[in-house]
């Protein structure tokens, strides 16, 4: 730690991020597209118990699509086929519920674009200039689209998302999987990796990992939830590491 009771990132070998709500705030768009999606879905079954942020944070928030989609699901006693990730978005399975999200996602992506968080990008900027190895590890499936539209795919040799992570059978956050598997890819281990996060799934899965320093960072889930979840410290954004409040 320093002076200011902050971690000092170089006495680690390399650093994994999540993305959404890490580096950019498109866990906003995240949430709206959930909520739209499942709240059309819950009237269509005469579901009477609403769709909440809550149920994000529970069920959705750092899994992978599918993963969030049956829990919420089942969280409402509704029960369809698994499917396949070929399912068109009009199907009645988890997978094509789960595209239909993504459906609407898309749509708000294209519209509005995304920008990274400017504290992130500081972050970022002085890590590169000491040739910290850098990787994105995202449960999302639009990763790549995310990064390429925040022209941040650059920065990243190493990106593990949804679909690296069903192509390698890695298990959804909250195990430790998927982070472990992109510090090897960076020719690190967890125990000299840092982790950011901002979900309490991705959280628990650093703490799972082994990993060194679990950074949380505090986007509306609550100091004390990641704190509860594993992290060793919590910030409100990246840009208090780079010499700045925001």
């Amino acid at each position: 730690m320093t002076s200011t009771g902050l971690p000092n990132l170089d006495d680690y070998r390399a650093v994994l991020f999540d993305l959404d709500g890490v580096l950019t705030p498109t866990a906003d768009v995240h949430m709206h597209a959930w909520r739209a999606m499942f709240t059309e879905l819950f009237a269509a079954k005469g579901v009477t118990a609403p769709y909440t942020d809550d149920d994000y944070f529970q069920y959705l928030d750092g899994k992978k699509r599918y993963d969030g989609v049956a829990g919420v699901l089942a969280s409402r006693g509704i029960e369809v086929p698994w499917g396949t990730p070929t399912d068109p978005s009009s199907a009645d399975t988890v997978c094509g519920i789960g595209n239909r999200k993504n459906d609407v996602f898309s749509r708000i992506l294209e519209e509005e674009g995304v920008a990274p968080y400017p504290g992130s990008v500081r972050l970022l900027d002085q890590l590169q200039a000491k040739g910290v190895p850098m990787g994105v590890v995202s449960s999302s499936a639009n990763a790549e689209r995310v990064l390429v539209g925040a022209h941040l795919r650059d920065r990243f040799p190493v990106l593990v998302d949804g679909i690296v992570a069903t192509r390698e059978h890695l298990a959804s956050k909250p195990a430790g999987d998927m982070f472990v598997y992109g510090a090897r890819l960076l020719g690190s281990d967890p125990a000299h990796t840092i982790v950011f996060e901002d979900a309490i799934a991705g959280v628990a899965a650093g703490r799972a990992g082994g990993f060194a320093l679990v950074i949380g960072v505090d986007r509306g889930v609550g100091e004390q939830a990641l704190l509860d979840a594993g992290a060793h410290v919590v910030i409100e954004d990246l840009g208090v590491l780079a010499g700045g409040d925001r």
